[in-house]
């Protein structure tokens, strides 16, 4: 019987909405000598605020179901080390290869050219 009142919804009724926003704060650990990580929060009419280890900057995300692109815009930054401007080079080339998102609870995946987990900030 139970099965019956789930066959008359739309599988749009079982959708996640994306998080906007929210920050979504990068599962990885700070580099040696700092304690930032890079953070994403976009809003629901797409501007993203984009903050690396040394950049900080906007976007423009575009959401459609479980799609999703990211056009990454200038990013200005602090002198840093180069590992740091790499990996900043690095999550910025990540974010423009995205093509999709699933949310698990607090995760929040981001794939495409590779898979980007971000925990949902709780503060």
């Amino acid at each position: 019987m139970l099965a019956l009142a789930f066959a008359g919804l739309s599988s749009r009724a079982f959708a996640q909405e994306f998080p906007y926003d929210r920050d979504m704060v990068l599962e990885t650990r700070p580099m040696r000598g700092g304690k930032r990580v890079p953070v994403l929060a976009i809003e629901p009419g797409g501007r993203a605020q984009i903050d690396l280890w040394c950049k900080r900057g906007q976007g423009q995300a575009t959401i459609a179901g479980s799609t999703v692109t990211i056009a990454v815009g200038a990013m200005n930054g602090e002198p840093c080390t180069p590992e740091r401007a790499q990996a900043d080079e690095e999550m910025i080339a990540a974010l423009s290869q995205v093509t999709n998102w699933n949310q698990r609870g607090a995760v929040v995946t981001l794939t495409g050219g590779v898979t980007l987990r971000f925990r949902l900030a709780t503060n």
